[in-house]
Formats: structure tokens, sequence, C-alpha cells
């Protein structure tokens, strides 16, 4: 017969699952937040589970993230790329650090939350030339230093050579800027200028 405490365990274990399938950069005390628990309580439970720590889990995501890219080079991206569906979706974190804020009011600089999004939904895209041509963006509130940034982009039309790629930034489960990118493959086009030379 199961203890009172072995089901609540195995709850807790479902739960960490779900919610690391849904966000695997939780940190173990957002996790201890969530399941209210103690942090000791949640590394143990990631133990017994075989789950890796969370800088583990994204060095592993990142690792064959890169790998994927096309219409930008490695270098190009704004945030960590952490998965990368090419013609499909991606997911990149941006951790925010002093220099990216504005000195005044140490609030992390707008460019920052666009690029990360940008430099995502272009590298969405299955081509080696792809630019943005117009861009709808909102930012929701403003993003301090040491929040983490995690940036989600899906293509949800494409018609041609154009690609509408939707980008939302949480950080946590807050939504903290939100775009929409239509994105254009040139390959064809570069092809032509390069050929025609």
């Amino acid at each position: 017969m199961m203890g009172k405490n072995s089901v609540i365990k195995s709850e807790r274990h479902g739960l960490l699952i779900r919610y690391l399938n849904d966000n695997p950069f939780l940190t173990d005390d957002d996790l201890a937040q969530l399941l209210g628990v103690s942090i000791q309580t949640v590394r143990l439970d990631r133990a017994e589970l075989d789950i890796p720590e969370m800088r583990e889990r994204v060095k592993k995501a990142a690792r064959g993230a890169y790998q994927n890219l096309r219409a930008i080079e490695e270098h190009e991206v704004v945030g960590e790329l952490v998965d990368l569906e090419i013609g499909l979706q991606g997911l990149s974190i941006l951790t925010v650090g002093e220099e990216m804020t504005l000195r005044k009011t140490r609030v992390l600089d707008g460019q920052y939350l666009f690029a990360q999004a940008n430099s995502l939904a272009l590298a969405l895209i299955d081509t080696e030339v792809a630019l943005t041509g117009t861009s709808k963006v909102s930012f929701k509130r403003p993003v301090f230093r040491g929040e983490k940034v995690v940036a989600r982009a899906v293509i949800t039309r494409k018609k041609g050579n154009k690609y509408m790629v939707r980008v939302n930034s949480h950080v946590k489960d807050e939504l903290v800027f939100q775009g929409k990118f239509l994105v254009f493959d040139l390959s064809e086009e570069v092809n032509r200028l390069e050929n025609s030379h």
C-alpha cells in the first residue's frame, strides 16, 4: 500500500515533468515556487528523475539548434538559440545583462527584445538568404537586469517566398513582447543578381 507522501511525490514528479516540457528553462527556484516545495526537494526530484539542471538542459538543446541555421549565422542570433525546427518554430533565451539596460532607468533597451525576436524569425526560414520586410511589434512591460526573456517564434503562414512569423517573448509566465514579422526568402533574387554580374 502506498503512503500519502508517495502519492504526493508521484504527483509532484508528474507536474515537474509537465512544467519542464512546457518550459525547459525553468530554474530550480522557479520550480520550487510552482510546486510549493523547497529548492532542495526540487533538486532531489530532478536527481531521481535523471533530469539535469537548467544550465545543462539549455547547453544540450543549444548544441543541436545552432547546427540547423541556414538564413543567418550563429553570431547573428541575439540571445541563445535553444530550439530550432526550420520551417516551423524556434526558441531563444536572452539573459539581460547590465550592458543591455538603459543607464538612467536600468530597464532593458527595447532594441534587444526586437533583435532577439527578429533574429529568431529569420532563423526559422529554410533558405540561404532571408530578410525582414515589415514588422509589427508591441512592448508589453519593462524588462530588468537579471531577467531571462524566453522568445518563441512560429511560422503562421507561407505564401510563395513570403513567411509570416509570430514571436511571443515571456519573462517566466508574463508576456513582455509580441511581434509579427513578414520575412522574405530572397535566395532566387540574390542568385539572379550574382549570375548577371
